[in-house]
């Protein structure tokens, strides 16, 4: 078997699925498709595989190919050596990690000049040998014979005791290179070792927020991800020690680990006078040689395994809220709220074009609110508004009162309708170089302004916008691989703009670049032509874009949309290579493409098999008749907002058992976290989620859902929120909604007064678990 074929069996057995489905999909893979297009228009292909399975399997193709390419080299240098031999041989190219690899190569691998290449060059291996393999053997009687004066930059043999030490040495780097030994160790303190955290003396005052973690033991392969987060910030700050202990090994006479060692070379204390000797050796193996260097390794497994889960809920959460329902093509006026500054306020078109904007002074000092009333009634009334979003910041409830006298003001004659808006990332978006170019006249607060307007009218087209990690919903984030979590941001962000379809006359450049195939060059460049030409007619007119060929066409066109085309299915999801069968559909059907497109009836009639060929199997064909039927769908739910209760603005206005209207801003593997208007999000609970068990809490809410909540318990001073998704819960009872959070006040959940343009949330989260041969990948590398 070839690496490539080695490669094809090995990812369809942990993807379980067929080598034809692997092999079809690397093809397409390596010849430059991307995911979302071959996930939606090359079923036939692929045998169906799903988005998710075509993201694994191109991660963990990657990483094959890196273990094949190390493992081709591994076998070079070694050969190199003269000490390539068959068993070695066959072990190398079982390894099917890259852990497992280089333990292999750890004794073959040229290494710094070690003490035991010094004791092997004064010829002390012999020595060794012999007290190994005959332990009945007198120690200092033998290394009597081993005494020899210094000679170039060996250093000189002048007793027995230094012949012992420099074979010691030889037996040690043996003994801690030996790659059985090594694995089995490295397992069994994963299954078995306990995490030891203690606080550093005299820092007890300074890492208070880190009180649970002073004195804490626990299973070391059970750490939930955001207790391991926490420990790692508190060693990092200088406040706690982190060790890895294995049960009972206080109290043994011997280190469990050191009895593994003696066992795995035939040692044994009978009493002979070498048994003493090589049991110090033993010791000497684990303490010096591998304790520090496995602990150093398993506590970077756990961190990696915590950093992946907290990515894994970042990543979740982002797509709930990317995906979130869009208000729609309603002309907007937003309020950024402020107080001594103002507050800003924008008026932004249907179509999100930036139309107007003032600066208004309701609250204090300046008081201005009937002014300020009169004002936001003529921009209303000026432009035919339909919505009102406010900022979620500082003043957020007292602006929201004056949106809801304005709305009151223009009833019946204009119908508004008012929301509570997201800020978190919009000053980071109103300083960036793109918003500079989209807005270079306006002021950096009223770019706010305008961000906050349009994503109420569509989250996904704005939000692409900013930095993910400036959204607001992840974990620990400035703790995780950095390179990781904005990789996997960005598979998220690519997913759900090719999810829901794109506007070509009226996306921006920056949720262009998002499209399959396209780059930020491509996206600035179908910008620009649209702004010298005019509107695209036709999806064929991207072959006239700069730098677009057929290759990117074909990638992108399925995903990109132009209302109101010429024709009707370039408004639609199907792709333009499909053209061809959707007029024979037509014909069978008796009817012209605009006279098919829509009528359920005729489309139910027909069916895939009839049509389905070589090229286009019943998957695509299936996929185009559910689209014919409703073009141009939006996967995304109907929009909805929270309607937060009057009076309840602060902490101080909350009183158990209060039943409140909130949205869901963060959801995490211990519960989640809920906006009920008071500037502090409140915590519901993974137990009082739902009257029946729940493993997920994304199984009952997501980012973004509305939900009614009782208050639990409220704890001012340390701003927390006890909440309750089951309505009939007492507040007396015990346990309905914990108020203790799964973490210290170092990472319970906040929103400052003005927080925009960093995350807020450094919350905890209980450790989840990607696919096992995923996992090891990313541990290996």
């Amino acid at each position: 078997m070839n690496v490539n074929q080695r490669i094809i069996s090995r990812l369809a057995d942990e993807l379980a699925v067929r080598p034809q489905q692997v092999s079809a999909t690397v093809e397409l893979l390596d010849g430059g498709a991307t995911v979302p297009f071959i996930a939606r228009y090359r079923k036939e292909v692929t045998g169906a595989l799903d988005d998710t399975q075509l993201r694994q399997l191109d991660e963990r193709l990657r990483y094959l190919r890196e273990l094949e390419e190390r493992r081709a080299a591994v076998i070079a240098a070694i050969d190199e050596q003269g000490k390539l031999s068959d068993e070695l041989a066959a072990k190398l190219q079982a390894a099917d990690t890259k852990q497992r690899l280089e333990d292999l190569y750890l004794p073959y691998k040229k290494k710094r000049r070690t003490k035991a290449q010094i004791a092997r060059e004064a010829g002390l291996e012999p020595l060794a040998d012999a007290l190994l393999g005959d332990p009945t053997l007198n120690p200092e009687s033998e290394a009597a014979h081993y005494l020899r004066p210094a000679e170039g930059d060996i250093p000189a043999i002048e007793d027995a005791k230094a012949a012992l030490d420099g074979a010691k040495q030889i037996l040690m780097e043996r003994f801690a290179e030996d790659p059985e030994l090594i694995g089995m160790l490295r397992e069994r303190l994963w299954a078995e070792g306990r995490l030891s955290a203690r606080l550093l003396e005299g820092k007890q005052q300074e890492g208070a927020k880190f009180s649970d973690y002073f004195e804490h033991d626990e299973a070391l392969a059970k750490v939930p991800s955001h207790r391991a987060l926490a420990m790692f910030r508190g060693r990092n700050e200088g406040v706690l020690s982190l060790a890895i202990r294995l049960p009972g090994e206080e109290e043994a006479p011997l280190h469990p680990a050191q009895v593994m060692i003696a066992r795995q070379f035939g040692l044994r204390d009978q009493g002979r006078a070498a048994d003493r000797w090589l049991a110090e050796v033993v010791r000497w193996t684990w303490r010096v040689k591998l304790y520090t260097a496995l602990e150093t390794e398993l506590l970077g497994r756990l961190r990696e395994q915590a950093e992946l889960t907290a990515i894994e809920v970042f990543a979740a959460n982002l797509k709930d809220l990317l995906l979130a329902a869009p208000a729609g093509p309603k002309v907007t006026l937003a309020i950024d709220p402020g107080q001594r500054t103002g507050c800003k306020v924008a008026v932004v078109d249907a179509t999100g074009q930036f139309v107007a904007h003032a600066t208004i002074y309701p609250h204090a000092p300046q008081k201005q609110w009937r002014e300020s009333l009169a004002e936001l009634a003529r921009l209303a009334k000026t432009h035919d508004v339909e919505l009102v979003a406010i900022g979620n910041g500082t003043a957020s409830r007292e602006t929201d009162k004056l949106a809801a006298e304005l709305v009151q003001l223009l009833a019946p004659e204009q119908r508004l309708s008012k929301v509570m808006v997201s800020e978190a990332g919009a000053s980071v978006y109103s300083a960036s170089e793109y918003a500079a170019r989209e807005f270079p006249d306006l002021d950096v607060t009223l770019r706010g302004a305008v961000s906050i307007a349009r994503r109420l009218q569509d989250p996904l087209a704005e939000l692409v916008k900013i930095e993910p990690k400036s959204i607001g919903v992840g974990q620990y984030q400035h703790d995780v691989s950095q390179l990781q979590l904005s990789k996997s941001l960005e598979v998220v962000i690519e997913d759900c703009v090719n999810a829901v379809g794109v506007d070509l006359n009226t996306a921006s450049s920056a949720l262009l670049s998002r499209v399959a195939g396209l780059s930020t060059t491509l996206a600035e460049n179908i910008v620009m032509q649209r702004n010298q030409q005019g509107a695209f007619k036709t999806r064929k007119a991207l072959l006239e874009v700069s730098r677009l060929g057929p290759k990117t066409f074909e990638q992108c066109a399925g995903f990109l949309r132009i209302n109101g085309a010429e024709n009707p299915l370039d408004g639609s999801a199907v792709h333009p290579e499909a053209y061809s069968l959707v007029k024979r559909m037509a014909k069978h059907s008796g009817r012209d493409l605009g006279g098919l497109i829509g009528d359920s009836a005729a489309i139910k009639a027909l069916d895939p098999a009839d049509f389905a060929d070589e090229r286009f199997g019943i998957p695509t064909v299936s996929d185009i008749l559910k689209e014919l039927d409703k073009p141009g769908r939006d996967p995304r739910p109907e929009f909805r907002a929270a309607e937060f209760r009057e009076g309840v603005e602060t902490l101080k206005d909350l009183e158990a058992g209060m039943v409140l209207e909130g949205t869901v801003t963060n959801v995490t593997h211990f519960g989640a976290f809920v906006d009920i208007g008071v500037h502090q999000d409140g915590l519901v609970h993974i137990s009082a989620l739902a009257d029946r068990f729940v493993e997920d809490p994304r199984s009952v809410v997501k980012a973004g859902d509305i939900v009614q909540v009782k208050v639990m318990n409220v704890d001012i001073p340390r701003k927390r929120i006890g909440l309750s998704m089951r309505l009939d819960d007492s507040v007396e009872e015990e346990g309905a909604a914990p108020s203790r959070q799964p973490d210290t006040s170092a990472n319970a959940r906040r929103r400052p007064a003005k927080s925009r343009g960093k995350a807020t949330q450094e919350d905890s989260a209980p450790m989840g678990a990607l696919g096992a041969a995923l996992l090891k990948a990313r541990r290996d590398n």
